[in-house]
C-alpha cells in the first residue's frame, strides 16, 4: 500500500492508502507502486489516478511536484479537483478562452504562451475528470 497525500495551499484535498498513484510530470506519466524508488518530480497539469482495491478514482491537478519515498507520495499543486468539485461548462469556457489567447495577437512572450498552454491542459484535466 500506499499513502497518498495531495495538498494545495488551501486545504489537504486527499490522504488515503491507495495500491497505485499514476501522476502527470513534465516528461510524461509515471505509474507508482509500493516500493517505488525515491522521486522527485515536476508535474504538468493533467489527470492524476489512483485505484484503490480495483476501483480507480482520478483528480485534475495543475502544475506542481510529486516526492516518493518510503510508500508515500506527497502531491504539491496550486490546484486540485475530483469530479464533484468541477463545472464543466466552466472548464470548457476556460478552455476556449486560453486557446483564442493562443490564436490571437495577445501573446507576446514565450512565458505568456506556456501559461495558456498549461490553461488549456488544466481544462482538459478538468473536463476529463468531469466526465469519467
Amino acid at each position: 500500500m500506499l499513502r497518498l497525500e495531495i495538498v494545495t495551499p488551501e486545504k489537504r484535498v486527499l490522504d488515503a492508502e491507495v495500491d497505485s498513484v499514476t501522476v502527470p510530470t513534465a516528461s510524461g506519466e509515471a505509474g507508482i507502486l509500493p516500493n517505488h524508488a525515491p522521486l522527485v518530480s515536476a508535474l504538468k497539469p493533467g489527470v492524476l489516478a489512483y485505484s484503490v482495491k480495483g476501483s480507480t478514482d482520478c483528480i485534475a491537478v495543475s502544475s506542481g511536484f510529486v516526492e516518493v519515498n518510503n510508500d508515500k507520495v506527497a502531491v504539491l499543486v496550486d490546484t486540485a479537483e475530483t469530479a464533484e468539485d468541477i463545472d464543466a461548462a466552466s472548464a470548457r469556457s476556460a478552455r476556449d478562452a486560453a486557446e483564442r489567447t493562443i490564436s490571437g495577437a495577445g501573446i507576446v512572450t514565450v512565458e505568456e504562451a506556456e501559461a495558456e498552454r498549461e490553461s488549456i491542459d488544466l481544462a482538459d484535466a478538468r473536463i476529463a475528470v468531469a466526465g469519467s
